[in-house]
């Protein structure tokens, strides 16, 4: 059994830890003003990455927009491996517009571009690439095969849920919806719902008739908060999304 002065001291130790973990966290957060080691073609302006980082290489290629959130343990990769040189020619190979959030654990990986427009969510575990592996020949070990690659682009104001992924080629319009787990490849209209494993539409929205089927509840009501401009910002302490003015 624990005596007074040995509880006591035990939470001493783990308050003192938690301070040090949380402020080494803020310490190592990736922002335009403390870069660290990456050098991104551009890191706008009130956008984080939470640390600990995912995989992180090819960042000249790579363009993140303004007031961005990017989870802990999110991997941005440009390019097949680490060290390439893309060359100025090719162009950005992953460009977020501003607003975008990003959660924790997921996967951007771009051979061809990838394309994300203002605003989008995208919850944990996530996954969009670009490239993908072949197995035209049966004979040779499917991870030996040259891999397939096709441009992403992702409209803005999309949601993509937990654990989705995004394969090469999609084409994702302005507002659509990504069920959590939906696998996406084609092309999905303008306020479009998908869901499942190919992913197939579930609701699309219509001009004259609305939500088609209907929606099964009604829209729910806005925070009355002091201000209606009010953009995701990054916890110091976890990268989860809060809000701020």
């Amino acid at each position: 059994m624990l005596t007074p002065v040995r509880r006591l001291a035990g939470r001493a130790a783990s308050a003192t830890v938690h301070a040090v973990w949380r402020r080494l966290r803020d310490a190592a957060a990736v922002t335009a003003d403390r870069p660290g080691p990456h050098r991104f073609h551009a890191l706008g302006r009130g956008t984080r990455l939470a640390f600990p980082q995912g995989t992180l290489f090819g960042e000249p290629w790579i363009a993140l927009g303004d007031h961005c959130v990017i989870g802990q343990d999110v991997t941005l990769t440009a390019g097949m491996m680490p060290g390439l040189d893309l060359g100025a020619e090719t162009g950005l190979r992953v460009s977020v517009g501003n607003g975008v959030v990003i959660g924790r654990g997921s996967h951007i990986v771009a051979d061809a571009p990838i394309t994300i427009g203002d605003d989008v969510f995208f919850g944990p575990y996530c996954y969009v690439t670009s490239t993908n592996h072949s197995y035209d020949d049966p004979e040779q070990p499917v991870g030996h095969q040259w891999p397939r690659a096709a441009p992403v682009t992702i409209g803005p104001g999309s949601w993509i849920g937990t654990g989705a992924v995004i394969l090469p080629g999609a084409r994702l319009g302005r507002n659509t919806v990504v069920a959590a787990g939906a696998v996406v490849r084609g092309e999905v209209p303008d306020h479009t719902v998908v869901a499942g494993a190919p992913a197939r539409p579930v609701r699309r929205w219509d001009p004259t008739g609305g939500w088609q089927p209907p929606l099964r509840t009604p829209p729910p009501v806005p925070y009355p908060g002091p201000s209606r401009n009010r953009r995701p910002t990054t916890a110091p302490d976890d990268g989860t999304p809060t809000a701020t003015d």
